[in-house]
This record gives structure tokens, sequence and C-alpha cells, in this order.
């Protein structure tokens, strides 16, 4: 992996401390589910935790009987954002290739 190529190139002392100067952070290929994520809490926060509440057992009642709520509906997140859509909203993200 990586941390093999930076062996390759380097000595062992200096690969160790460029290796260390990384930090791997797992991304998913589609990053949709956080944004499910985010409107889940959205909702969340909306219709649960919009008020002051001043003890921890509270909210974790109140959000506990909000969880149990949606569970039973079977609620889910209607994610509509498509690749097409991506393209138009992120158009400076994507590269144009010239002919």
């Amino acid at each position: 992996m990586f941390q093999d190529s930076l062996h390759e190139v380097f000595p062992v002392a200096k690969a160790k401390t460029l290796w260390d100067r990384f930090e791997f952070v797992y991304t998913p290929k589609h990053g949709s589910w956080l944004n499910m994520t985010e409107i889940e809490l959205s909702v969340l926060t909306g219709q649960c935790l919009k008020r002051r509440m001043d003890k921890i057992e509270i909210v974790k009642k109140e959000t506990l009987a909000w969880q149990k709520f949606r569970n039973n509906r079977n609620a889910k997140v209607n994610w509509q954002f498509t690749t097409e859509d991506a393209k138009i909203k992120l158009a400076r993200l994507y590269p144009t290739i010239q002919k």
C-alpha cells in the first residue's frame, strides 16, 4: 500500500516521518449517506429537540420516544439527488474535456 511505496522511495526513518504526517480518514464512494444523516438529524431537532431540556435524562427519553415513533412509521429519507443533478450543481468540480 501507500506505506510500502514510501519505503521503496525513502530510507526507513524518512518514510516513517512522512507516514506520521498523514491522517487517513475513511470516506465512502458516495456521500449521500452523510446527507441523509444530516436530514434525519434536522428532523430530530425540529420535531424533538427544539425546546430547552435541563436534564440529559429528559433528552434521552424524548429522543428514544422520537426514534420509536419514526421507526414504527417506517419513516425514510427520500434521497433524490442524482449524478446528473450533481454534475449541474457541482459543475465547477467536474473537469471539462476538450476534444
